[in-house]
């Protein structure tokens, strides 16, 4: 066995977190874009309302004479324009159809403030109506010229961005004239799918963040162990952008997105990479500090009834393998006799679990009376806070598995080993002990890596108190 897992570097981090925390790469280009749109649909609306005062019916109104009214309008409607999306890159920004309805839909919400605030008082119909027209007129037509200049800008070499290409030698041709008809993006290398090889990966990445490199055209052919290639770009800060294949998988966290014509799959990367992580890891710390001070009572009236029910110890330490397949010792309330662990040799034939990776038993008959109760309500857990405390686990994440169990792993389940294991997971608030075969659990674990957030951690921890409550799946 150990030869089998133990062998794995002991330093690597968490698969979620990043060696530094970095800005994402090509952030000032963008959001130089985006100001300079907002600058210009802001002269843009300003020019129309004045030609709307200008040329319409006057009409003595607090709108046309204080400059605070103008600041509202156009706050509303850049603040509309930005809530559907028409300042990011690509087609977005050219969506013409959806300027028009979005520009439409900000003035009917300015009548509708208007009315609000003064009925009799807003502008006559003449200047409303100039207005509306002019502001559509005029900001597609600087979204035009915007866009006709930031090709020819383009045509000449300057503002694109700085890509590699990582495909196989059959698709190359394609993928470059793919990549070169859009005129935005500079190549900057191309290898293939060699470079994203665990012996190789390091350098790979080390050589992109030295070029400067903003996103990464990779054919999704050339990805051979995709969760991992995947969260390296991720906490790279380099965008993903993923060339079309054949294959119809897709990446949970992926996005559609089209260069020219070829419509392809996006990852993008975090505007902070490897914040989430840290913050994650500050929460469980202070959570822990926080808990075991306030459950210091509880913890004591349990060692108590553990100590009159059966004799022996009241914590039960066992060697578990966590994070990048390093053993330590969880903590937990003892919840059965002293000498479980050699009982269980003689159990394994009644073993529930249908693949016999996992060992459980409803009707286990090793276990205490004080520690059913314990099980029933997962009180058992509470001394695991000290290893969220030391960094050998976090309040969510994969389960620890005994040594018993990981020897008998297949090679694609040690995934769930490239995170910091948890008191409670996706697995535990979708079935617990009810779940009877491994594979199922892997697939929860495995899809609570790829989708994890800090919004779905802080999902399953109420989620974990409602099934605690509930004792769903507790024996």
């Amino acid at each position: 066995m150990d030869s089998k897992f133990v062998s794995i570097a002991n330093f690597k981090p968490d698969l979620r977190s990043a060696k530094s925390t970095r800005i994402q790469r090509g952030l000032a280009i963008r959001l130089f874009r985006i100001a300079t749109l907002i600058c210009l649909d802001a002269f843009a609306l300003t020019l129309a309302w004045s030609l709307g005062v200008f040329y319409g019916t006057p009409l003595e109104s607090p709108w046309t004479n204080q400059k605070s009214f103008l600041i509202l309008t156009l706050a509303l409607e850049i603040g509309i324009i930005a809530t559907k999306g028409l300042y990011k890159a690509g087609i977005h920004r050219r969506n013409y159809i959806g300027l028009l309805k979005t520009i439409s839909l900000s003035k009917v919400f300015l009548l509708f403030i208007a009315f609000l605030y003064e009925p009799n008082h807003y502008v006559s119909r003449s200047t409303y109506l100039i207005f509306w027209f002019l502001s559509v007129t005029f900001i597609c037509s600087e979204r035009y010229l915007f866009d006709v200049i930031t090709k020819l800008l383009r045509k000449k070499g300057a503002i694109r961005h700085p890509i590699f290409l990582i495909t196989e030698a059959e698709e190359k041709e394609n993928h470059t004239h793919i990549i070169e008809r859009e005129s935005c993006y500079t190549i900057q290398g191309i290898a293939d799918s060699s470079c994203l090889d665990l012996l190789k990966r390091e350098a790979t990445f080390e050589y992109l963040r030295r070029q400067g490199i903003v996103e990464a055209f990779v054919s999704w052919s050339a990805i051979k162990n995709r969760l991992y290639v995947c969260w390296h770009f991720h906490t790279a800060g380099i965008t993903l952008r993923i060339l079309p294949t054949k294959s119809e998988f897709r990446h949970p966290k992926s996005i559609f997105w089209m260069i020219g014509e070829v419509p392809c799959m996006t990852i993008p990367a975090p505007i902070i990479t490897g914040s989430d992580f840290w913050v994650k890891r500050c929460f469980d710390l202070c959570c822990s500090v926080i808990l075991l001070s306030i459950l210091s009572p509880v913890y004591l009236l349990i060692a108590l009834l553990i100590k009159l029910d059966s004799p022996g110890p009241v914590f039960f330490r066992q060697e578990r393998i966590g994070l990048h397949c390093r053993r330590f010792k969880i903590w937990k309330f003892r919840t059965m006799v002293a000498n479980a662990e050699k009982l269980q040799a003689s159990l394994e034939a009644k073993n529930e679990i249908k693949d016999g990776v996992l060992f459980k038993m409803k009707d286990d008959p090793r276990v205490t009376r004080v520690g059913k109760l314990l099980r029933r309500y997962s009180l058992d857990e509470l001394p695991q806070l000290f290893n969220v405390f030391l960094g050998e686990m976090s309040l969510v994440g994969p389960r620890p598995l005994p040594v018993r169990d990981v020897e008998k792993f297949k090679t694609k389940h040690f995934i769930r080993q490239e995170v910091l294991p948890g008191i409670t997971g996706l697995w535990q608030v979708s079935g617990r002990s009810d779940i009877e075969n491994f594979e199922d659990a892997v697939k929860l674990d495995i899809n609570y890596i790829e989708n994890w957030s800090l919004c779905l951690d802080l999902n399953i921890l109420l989620k974990t108190v409602k099934v605690v409550l509930q004792k769903t799946g507790a024996y």
